[in-house]
């Protein structure tokens, strides 16, 4: 990420604006659609935070055979449609009066992407953005920051998401601990005033670097399906998404050593909620159990060497949809491939990112306004 680079506007669309309540913080509103799921978070600003009031999440499947024919599905686009209905119904009922409302890795690989926005522009009410790969990335560290460890000096956030994975690495070892959390807050893109874009290249400048990976769970099970072994599929899958991360600075060898002193490793939403989950054995998946939680290195292996002997069916059994479950194995090859070209004794899982992110942005955004 370049921290000279010009801060890009947030179109006057991406913000949704209507009247809220003069005698309390009115709610604000962040919904991601990305290549499996639609999510939505509301929430009244509290303080430099929020308290959540409503969320939504359903399986979608926007990027259903994308990876081989470039194009949003019929079947997909109604069933992405049918959940930015129930969202739009909750974004009305709780008065928002600012939302932000994006599109991922799917609508971005998609030829008809566009089309589909202006779509649900005109049958949902909704107006929706499709945003970089870049823009992601940093919503996505944003909206980890309240799990920093104040003792980490650096950073690595990955997200792995249903068709694209971002690696974010952060050079915190300049900054005070108390800082740091406000620090990375920063990196929420809100909007092209002067002073944000100020604070968005000074945070950006402590961003060593960043990469967007065209491989998440659904892309990359696609891509091997056609291995009926499991085990050599996770190997095969495992190195094609190593191959991809030699444009990533901090992959290089030569720098590793260096940049993993004190280092932190978060893993956002997906794949590693679910080694969490899978981990303590929980018979459904609990949030507040999970999200926040450290996993040790030595546990994620177990979990991942559970899946191969006993098979991704075995997830299913323990609280994991059948949906999710098909696609644990492309997750875990790309969970583990971070862990073994950076190791450390444990990561911080966090069922949190962007759309939190993008609550922070919403939030910068309001107290710039005020000034």
């Amino acid at each position: 990420m370049d921290a000279d680079a010009p801060c890009a506007p947030v179109p006057e669309r991406a913000i949704v604006r209507t009247r809220g309540d003069n005698r309390a913080p009115a709610p604000i509103a962040a919904l991601d659609l990305g290549t499996n799921n639609c999510r939505l978070l509301v929430a009244r600003p509290d303080g430099d935070g929020f308290t959540v009031l409503d969320a939504f999440s359903r399986a979608v499947r926007l990027g259903e055979g994308v990876e081989h024919s470039n194009l949003l599905g019929a079947a997909a686009q109604a069933r992405a449609l049918k959940a930015l209905r129930i969202c739009a119904s909750k974004i009305r009922s709780h008065r928002v009066s600012d939302a932000r409302i994006v599109a991922t890795e799917a609508c971005r690989r998609a030829s008809n992407g566009m089309g589909f926005v202006r779509r649900v522009a005109r049958e949902v009410g909704l107006q929706m953005e499709i945003i970089s790969a870049e823009e992601e990335a940093r919503f996505a560290v944003a909206g980890c920051a309240p799990l920093i460890d104040p003792d980490a000096e650096q950073l690595l956030v990955f997200d792995i998401g249903g068709g694209s994975t971002e690696l974010i690495w952060v050079d915190m070892s300049r900054t005070p601990p108390s800082r740091r959390e406000s620090l990375v807050r920063t990196l929420a893109p809100s909007g092209n005033d002067g002073d944000q874009c100020a604070n968005a290249r000074a945070a950006a400048a402590h961003i060593t670097d960043w990469i967007s990976v065209p491989l998440g769970v659904s892309t990359l099970h696609e891509r091997f399906a056609d291995i009926g072994d499991e085990v050599r599929r996770f190997g095969a899958m495992s190195h094609h998404f190593e191959a991809q991360l030699d444009r990533f600075i901090p992959f290089r060898a030569e720098d590793r050593q260096v940049m993993s002193t004190r280092l932190q490793i978060i893993g956002v939403s997906g794949t590693a909620t679910t080694f969490g989950a899978l981990h303590l054995g929980l018979p459904t998946y609990d949030r507040s159990k999970v999200d926040g939680m450290w996993l040790s290195a030595n546990a994620a292996v177990a979990v991942a060497e559970r899946l191969l002997t006993e098979g991704t069916e075995s997830a299913s059994n323990r609280g994991i949809g059948p949906g999710r479950a098909e696609l644990l194995l492309s997750g875990a090859a790309i969970l583990m491939t971070v862990l073994r070209s950076w190791p450390v004794v444990r990561m911080r899982i966090a069922d949190r990112g962007l759309r939190e992110g993008m609550l922070y942005g919403l939030l910068q955004q309001r107290r710039i306004a005020a000034q």
